[in-house]
This record gives structure tokens, C-alpha cells and sequence, in this order.
């Protein structure tokens, strides 16, 4: 008991002796995914100016200053895995932020796990990362399955309100990644669950294309000749440009057509023709939208005075995810490691995100739950919110007007 209670108050010295508080992140900077790395940096920097702003974060009654040491890990993986080591290990990191996209999560939050670090990422949505029994990974990405789902709902009521045929010939194309295996799982089960969605939909196309692909054309020729009514894509930004591109090219054009979480970024709009991201349907976590009060209002108004635009989903994830962090090392009163994975564990706070809270259920293996929100890109540069109709800010549009009468299934 004796040494117990002698540990206990020398750790509690060590704290007392502390005069900061060191987040790492590694984070792709260059690379495939450099623009979403950059806007993750800037949710991320965002929270910690608050943070700072607020006088450092409280722990064991006094405010510690807040250091972010970012480094670019150039969208490697491999790199990725390495760098959290090393910025635990070497450079005296206490916690770490996560990278952006699936592969990268999985490699480094693995790391991470061997470190016996808490580490909290705004990206790897893909449902199998959370299923390792990992206790250091914190997600606040809701599993990508949900997103599938969310556009499958809007087509649904859309069906039954007569504005889409029934039944609703339906094509799936998905990345060859776990993220992109869970968006096929998500349309194909939800196509298939009861006699009623059975009758409703028929899934005529479901193949997958390799992550940083190039040509689509034999891939979107082949969905040309299934006669698909709706085109549904997981993709990068990248590959949906790319896509999306050759798609205009080749004349093809359906009733409805998403890729995934992509749709309205402005670097889509900028490299396509004119008109070429028009009604593009999107299912995404979070959009300004929705900051209409609260928090989320508080939120986009910071944002907008700090970087001058308004934020994307990529930027709120990660402010969220720096925030559930600095909030759980303040509710734990601590920098120890142990403490602080216990209080993220336990979390529940008020959020930004749909729903308002946010938490990190153990039964999903720490990966947060909410609704997605769909949006729709319209020809005035606009992309409201569709569905869920309790978000909508404008009706969407089920039958893309610009398919002529002739392409009403697409190429018949």
C-alpha cells in the first residue's frame, strides 16, 4: 500500500512539474491526398487556438499551454506507422491526432495500439478497422455503411413518391478497399433486406476498381451496357475528377449518380466542364448546413473568421476529433496515457456533429454512430441539404434533368 500511495504522488509531482502538453499527427501534406491532409490540419489547428485561447487545457488544477507537432507523411502508409512511433518515441508526444483515409488509419492506429497511446482520428470510416479489438483508437468518422444507407433511404422515399422507377435498377462501382467494401455491403444489404426492397431495387452492376486508379473508361463501359436507372461510386477526390470526367466524355448520364462522400468541393467543380458536377448526390458527416445554432453555429463562424471560407466535413471531423481529445484529458484530470483512454472510453460531450453529441460506443469498438446528411450539387454552384428531411434545406432533384428523354435508362 505503502508504494502504491509513493507512486501515486510522484506521478502526481511529475504532472505538477509538466509546462505543456504535446499532440502529434502525421498527416498527408504531399501526396494523392494532400488537400484533404491540409484541410484535417486546419480543423485540427482550429481547436487548438481555441484551446489556447481558453488559457491551455486544465489539468490537475492548473492550464497547461497546448502544442501541435504536425509532420507530413506524404499519404504513405507504411511512413505514416513509422512517423507516430517516432513522434511518440523520439520527440515526446503525450498523445496523437490521426492522418486521413483508411489505409493510412489502419497502418498507424496499429502503432499506435502497440504504444499504448490514445489516439483519436477524424478519418478511417471503414467498419473492419474497428473490429480488432483495438482499445487506443478513437473515431469520430461514423462507418461508411451508414453513408450507403443514408442514399439508399433518399432513393427509397424518392421510389415511392413516384419520381424514380420502380423497380430502381440500381449500379455500384467501389473502390477495392475496406472502405469501399463496406459502401457495397451497405447498398447490397440494404437492396435485399426485406420483400419489400427486394421488389423495389435490382443491383444489375457491383464491381470494384483499384484505389489511385487512372482509366475508368472499360469500367464505366461495362456499367453503360447494364443499363442502370443510378450510379452509385465510392471514391477519393481524385478518382471521382477522374471518373467523373471520363463518365461526361463518354455521353453517359443517369437518373442518379453519387460518389459517395464526394460531390460539391470546389476542386471538382474548378477541373470539370462546365455543368459537370451538376446533381451529383453526396452523403457526407457533417456540412455547414447544419450550423444553424449551438455549437455547430459557433463553430462555422470561428472557422470562417480564421481561414475566411466556410468549412467541409473534412474540417469539422477533425475539429471534433482534437476537441473529444482535449475534452477527455481535462475530465481526466491527467496526462497519464491510462487515464485519458479510460476517459475518452467514457465520453460524452456535446457536439457539432448531427445528433449533437458525440460519444465512442465500446460495442462499435470506439467508432462514433449519428446520421449522415445528403446533399445535392444544383447548377447555381449550390449543394443543399436533401434528406434526412428534419436537415432539408431545399427538395432534391431524383431524375436528372439534363438526361435526355433517350437516356431515361441510360443508353437503352
Amino acid at each position: 500500500m505503502l508504494l502504491v500511495l509513493c507512486a501515486a504522488a510522484a506521478s502526481s509531482a511529475a504532472e505538477r512539474q509538466r509546462t505543456e502538453v504535446v499532440i502529434g499527427a502525421s498527416l498527408p501534406l504531399t501526396g494523392g491526398e494532400a488537400k484533404a491532409g491540409s484541410r484535417v490540419r486546419d480543423g485540427y489547428e482550429l481547436a487548438l487556438a481555441e484551446a489556447m485561447n481558453n488559457g491551455g487545457l486544465l489539468v490537475g488544477g492548473q492550464r497547461l499551454p497546448v502544442r501541435l507537432k504536425i509532420v507530413d507523411d506524404g499519404t504513405d502508409r507504411q511512413r505514416a506507422a513509422v512517423l507516430a512511433a517516432d513522434l511518440v518515441e523520439k520527440q515526446g508526444v503525450d498523445f496523437l491526432l490521426g492522418s486521413f483515409s483508411t489505409p493510412i488509419i489502419e497502418s498507424q492506429s496499429a502503432a499506435a495500439e502497440k504504444l499504448k497511446v490514445p489516439y483519436v482520428t477524424s478519418s478511417g470510416s471503414a467498419i473492419s478497422l474497428y473490429q480488432r479489438g483495438f482499445r487506443y483508437l478513437f473515431s469520430v468518422s461514423a462507418p461508411t455503411q451508414q453513408l450507403a444507407n443514408a442514399l439508399m433511404r433518399w432513393m427509397d422515399e424518392e421510389e415511392r413518391a413516384a419520381n424514380l422507377p420502380r423497380p430502381l435498377r440500381v449500379a455500384v462501382a467501389w473502390e477495392n478497399t475496406a472502405h469501399g467494401k463496406d459502401v457495397r455491403t451497405g447498398v447490397s444489404s440494404y437492396v435485399t433486406s426485406t420483400p419489400a426492397r427486394r421488389a423495389a431495387f435490382e443491383l444489375v452492376f457491383d464491381d470494384s476498381f483499384e484505389l489511385n486508379a487512372k482509366d475508368f473508361k472499360p469500367l464505366l463501359a461495362r456499367i453503360q451496357a447494364a443499363r442502370a436507372d443510378v450510379l452509385l461510386v465510392d471514391a477519393h477526390l481524385q478518382e471521382y475528377i477522374a471518373m467523373q470526367k471520363q463518365y461526361l466524355a463518354m455521353g453517359m448520364c443517369h437518373k442518379v449518380i453519387s460518389y459517395g462522400a464526394r460531390g460539391p468541393e470546389k476542386e471538382a467543380r474548378e477541373a470539370l466542364p462546365r455543368g459537370g458536377t451538376d446533381y451529383v448526390v453526396s452523403a457526407v458527416w457533417w456540412d455547414s448546413q447544419v450550423g444553424t445554432n449551438g455549437l455547430a453555429k459557433a463553430f462555422v463562424e470561428a472557422f470562417k473568421a480564421k481561414y475566411g471560407r466556410l468549412p467541409e466535413w473534412y474540417e469539422a471531423l477533425a475539429y471534433e476529433a482534437a476537441r473529444s481529445l482535449f475534452t477527455a484529458i481535462e475530465k481526466a484530470g491527467s496526462l497519464d496515457r491510462e487515464r485519458v483512454r479510460d476517459s475518452l472510453a467514457a465520453l460524452k460531450m456535446e457536439s457539432i456533429l448531427p445528433g449533437g453529441y458525440l460519444a465512442f460506443p465500446e460495442e462499435y469498438g470506439f467508432q462514433a454512430r449519428y446520421l449522415f446528411v445528403v446533399q445535392q450539387n444544383m447548377p447555381d454552384g449550390s449543394s443543399p441539404i436533401i434528406y434526412p428531411k428534419i436537415a432539408q434545406v431545399q427538395e432534391g432533384v431524383a431524375a436528372n434533368p439534363r438526361c435526355s428523354a433517350t437516356a431515361a435508362r441510360v443508353e437503352q
